[in-house]
């Protein structure tokens, strides 16, 4: 597909009027007319180029927005037909000014055109109706009126409307609009799937778990679309720039206008300056390129199933020393197996799995299904009675008239509970029954496959990596020795993971930032903490996707190293626009005000530099692994 067929209408009619007002450009310029005649001439071609321009300008004025981009542009070129009353006019130059501004704003809306696709390709994921079983007839309803509980049917080939659960049938998904993976991932009943991945194999009845405005699409939807509000520290400053670089260069060409005629004569002359030197001032490739450079960096971010809800948090990630992980479900793959049950006195090993699979079935941690599916038996719900999820030490059911508690050692001592010393590299779940303590059951997690290459890449850039868990220390420490990570606290509740957060943000270099990536409920308090705080999307919780700053909807711990690349590479280009416009402008002002600067300088100054800040800003949009050091 050529550049052509991805311009909008606007962009071509820009287009045309570029190519037209150049065509009369260069029949007034050969013209042989002088005088007033010359004058006419140029100017069909200078408002067909500049109608726009001064229409913005004229319309900020009687807003009492007078200082912007287009009343310096406005001043300038209309200043360069007005110097025809001093002498000659420089009437190809004003025509030029205003048709290479627009040659620099094409090139602007195309690149903002091109990361709004990429952004577009990933939020392309809902579709406009799905197919939900009411009163045993399938109807066709929008995704926004259909309620938590109903069934829908997905054909091949259809996306995925709402959030659910696979009630009947098998399939497989192509997750790559949500995690930027390629490789389709099965899905039987039992399995949880989420809105945007496409059914690829089977036909699936889907019972729906969330409505659509807390599905995974509407939050991918509004953190992409609200990421524009939230500037940088570099965006800000070039607001704040702006605002005080305007009138201030109007005031100075005013100065260069008026006071020095007053003395040495030659009106013309230092009117020609001041012309010159307003449309060198212009603060287009900054005020442009910088939040372009941003957005495009979040589009780039996103193609790879990382979203970035804003540039601030990009500026703050691209200055990390420190991450800390939590571990279960973010280190390591959060599939927990029951490996060895050591029932106590009076106990077989079948009672203990039982008691403990009764406990947590009212709880959806990892390690409470990993309980559920060892026992592998229906329980019947009539058994229990009220239930209590104590977040960083287990649960307490009323099981067959008793209290049942399943959970870690802390659990077990505020029951009164003598407990026997267990050094086991795993997670220790230890059962009661009444006033009886039953035993305790192992259960092993293992580390994600790419969980050493991210710990790795993080320490090779020359990152501290910290792991903070709930888990008991034998565990934690032993997945801290296999991942290679710098430090690691064990047995913390989520107010310990915080404490130790504050420690670490007080120990940080001055001007680095810290990084805590995480997946859990538990771990929202320390997402919101953290300087940048990163979660994972697939199977994190809402309120830790919520609470983050940045989502690896992949949930590969591998993906924090590309989104760290692609922050640095989109500041490295903001800082080279940001150096590059202000170094040329202050040598062409300098220039233009000793009168050694002609229009066509100011021109390349102003317009010329925002075209090439525009380019350059353009390469933010091209992050992928593998390219320039990401």
């Amino acid at each position: 597909m050529n550049i052509l067929d991805n311009m909008t209408r606007k962009q071509r009619i820009m287009l045309l009027r570029i190519a037209g007002g150049g065509v009369l450009l260069l029949a007034a310029v050969l013209a042989p007319w002088q005088g007033p005649l010359r004058f006419l001439l140029f100017l069909p071609a200078y408002f067909l180029a500049g109608w726009d321009v001064l229409w913005r300008a004229a319309k900020n004025i009687a807003h009492g927005q007078v200082f912007d981009e287009n009343f310096l542009m406005a001043l300038a070129t209309v200043g360069a037909f007005c110097t025809g009353f001093f002498g000659e006019g420089e009437y190809p130059e004003a025509v030029f000014v205003m048709l290479f501004y627009q040659l620099g704003e094409l090139f602007q809306g195309y690149a903002v055109g091109k990361s709004r696709r990429s952004i577009a390709a990933l939020m392309d994921l809902r579709p406009d109706s799905a197919q939900v079983e009411r009163e045993g007839q399938l109807v066709q309803a929008d995704p926004e009126d259909i309620t938590v509980g109903e069934v829908l049917v997905v054909k091949p080939g259809e996306k995925i409307p709402l959030d659910g659960v696979i009630v009947q049938g098998e399939t497989t998904l192509n997750t790559a609009a949500l995690t930027g993976e390629a490789l389709p991932r099965a899905a039987a009943v039992g399995d949880t799937v989420q809105s945007g991945c496409v059914n690829l194999s089977g036909l699936v009845r889907l019972r729906v778990e969330k409505p659509f405005e807390e599905s995974t699409v509407a939050k991918i939807l509004d953190l992409v679309e609200n990421a524009a509000s939230k500037k940088a520290q570099a965006e800000n400053f070039i607001t704040r720039f702006a605002r005080y670089y305007t009138p201030a260069v109007v005031l100075a060409a005013l100065a260069l206008a008026v006071i020095p005629p007053l003395f040495a004569g030659g009106w013309a002359d230092w009117l020609r300056r001041a012309l010159t030197f307003l449309v060198v001032s212009c603060p287009c490739a900054l005020v442009i390129s910088v939040p372009l450079t941003f957005f495009g960096g979040i589009g780039g971010a996103s193609r790879q199933g990382v979203l970035i809800k804003g540039g601030n948090y990009m500026e703050a990630l691209a200055k990390a020393s420190t991450v800390v992980f939590d571990k279960t479900g973010t280190l390591t793959q959060g599939a927990f197996t029951v490996t060895q049950l050591h029932p106590a006195e009076g106990f077989t090993q079948e009672r203990l799995l039982e008691l403990a699979a009764l406990a947590e079935s009212v709880s959806q941690h990892p390690i409470s299904r990993s309980l559920k599916e060892a026992w592998g038996q229906a329980l019947d719900p009539g058994r229990l009675g009220s239930a209590q999820e104590l977040s960083g030490k287990g649960v307490r059911v009323q099981a067959d008239g008793q209290t049942v508690c399943a959970g870690n050692l802390r659990m077990m001592e505020e029951a009164g509970l003598q407990v026997p010393p267990v050094e086991a590299a795993g997670t220790v779940v230890h059962v009661a029954a009444g006033d009886q303590y039953a035993g305790w059951i192992l259960i092993a997690d293992q580390p994600k496959a790419d969980a050493l290459q991210a710990v790795s890449s993080l320490k090779a850039q020359g990152l501290r990596t910290v792991m903070l868990t709930g888990d008991a220390k034998a565990a934690g420490e032993q997945v801290a020795r296999q991942l290679g990570l710098d430090q690691v606290w064990t047995e913390l509740l989520p107010a310990g993971k915080v404490e130790k957060v504050e420690s670490l943000l007080k120990s940080q270099p001055k001007g680095r930032t810290l990084v805590f990536v995480g997946d859990g409920i538990n771990d929202a308090p320390v997402l919101s903490r953290a300087d940048v705080g990163i979660a994972m999307g697939g199977l994190g919780s809402d309120a830790a996707i919520e609470a983050a700053d940045i989502v690896l909807m992949d949930d590969k711990p591998s993906k924090l190293s590309l989104a760290m690349g692609i922050s640095r590479k989109t500041l490295g280009i903001v800082r080279q626009n940001i150096v590059f416009a202000l170094g040329v402008k202050a040598l062409v002002l300098v220039l233009s005000a000793l009168g050694l600067a002609t229009m066509w300088l100011a021109v390349f100054a102003d317009v010329g530099v925002m075209v090439l800040a525009v380019l350059n800003a353009t390469r933010a949009l091209g992050a992928r692994p593998g390219k320039a050091g990401i």
